[in-house]
């Protein structure tokens, strides 16, 4: 291939380029659109309403249904909860006055856990369209995101003739991919992302540890006092001893049962750590707390007795969010 041949084959080369990095003419806008032309259009996604759909069943495990031989209490004290809240919850005004087959919430109205707890702001109502976000498809072309440049993206590249070399060659080549790169401008809008915006985040204070410390009710323990052990159906320990010896609290907390309520039990004290843990104390003499009252560890609770019992023994519990655990797997060697 002689010169002439190379030179306007590079020539032709310069000018295709050229024409592709030329602007698109600016598009023809509405007067009744906003001020900003070529401002993205809002596309509404094909969504279909989600009126009359079933509604996410509700979770067993948050209520409970009135047996023979419940109360109040037992309930409470089977769930890790206060009963007084456990009546607030369900609307009791006397917490005996439960009955047979009813159901008992066992979430506080209103919190993360509630299972009945429905807002209306939230759900789709019947027969109402759903509303899909705002989704932006398409870019502006730089003449209508700015009219002051339009004059200068007319203004199209003009082809510089040099004496042909292969450093004249990929110069020319290079310039042309910088003219098409350097016609979109800088202020041209991103297109937006299509995915769903996260929820937003409730910032909460980290939870305390609920960890606890547990110590002997009765100190000191002698040995082969320890007259039952733990079992599925003992649910504790029972610890023989003398009347009126003192009971002490195995760990700090507050009080949440004083009394007599719960069958099997005699005066029973029933002290709540944390979200967690429980510990009872049963078959007292006398008790020297009362409810709501704050305890601190090792404080003295009650006297031992043989409130419905058999003999003089304190029955011991600990329970986690209910349930209950040995003793002896948390109380010091």
């Amino acid at each position: 291939m002689n010169f002439s041949m190379r030179y306007l084959l590079v020539m032709l080369i310069a000018a295709m380029l050229t024409a592709c990095a030329a602007p698109r003419p600016a598009p023809v806008s509405d007067a009744r659109a906003p001020a900003l032309a070529g401002a993205p259009k809002a596309v509404q996604p094909d969504v279909k309403s989600t009126a009359g759909q079933a509604t996410k069943p509700i979770d067993a495990g948050k209520i409970h249904t009135i047996q023979k031989g419940d109360t109040l209490i037992s309930i409470a004290l089977a769930n890790g909860l206060d009963y007084r809240e456990l009546a607030a919850w369900n609307n009791l005004e006397n917490p005996n006055a439960i009955k047979l087959g009813e159901t008992l919430r066992l979430t506080a109205p209103g919190s993360v856990n509630d299972i009945s707890a429905t807002s209306s702001a939230t759900q789709p109502q019947p027969g109402a369209p759903v509303t899909a976000p705002l989704i932006f498809t398409n870019v502006p072309t730089p003449a209508a995101v700015s009219l002051a440049n339009s004059d200068k993206l007319k203004t199209e590249p003009k082809a510089t003739k040099l004496a042909y070399s292969d450093a004249a060659y990929a110069k020319a080549l290079a310039e042309s991919a910088g003219a098409a790169a350097a016609s979109v401008p800088a202020n041209a809008l991103p297109v937006a992302p299509t995915q769903a915006a996260p929820p937003v985040s409730v910032t909460t204070a980290p939870p305390a540890s609920d960890d606890v410390e547990w110590a002997w009710p009765i100190q000191p323990v002698p040995r082969g006092k320890i007259v039952a052990m733990y079992t599925e159906v003992n649910k504790g320990i029972d610890i023989a001893g003398i009347k009126g010896s003192p009971i002490f609290a195995s760990a700090p907390g507050k009080v949440v049962y004083s009394g007599a309520g719960l069958r099997g039990y005699g005066r029973l004290v029933i002290i709540k750590h944390n979200a967690t843990w429980l510990s009872a104390y049963a078959h007292n003499e006398k008790i020297l707390v009362t409810e709501g009252e704050e305890i601190k560890k090792g404080q003295k609770i009650a006297e031992m007795g043989s409130s419905d019992a058999d003999q003089v023994k304190l029955h011991f519990e600990i329970r986690k969010q209910g349930k209950p655990l040995d003793p002896l797997q948390f109380l010091p060697k």
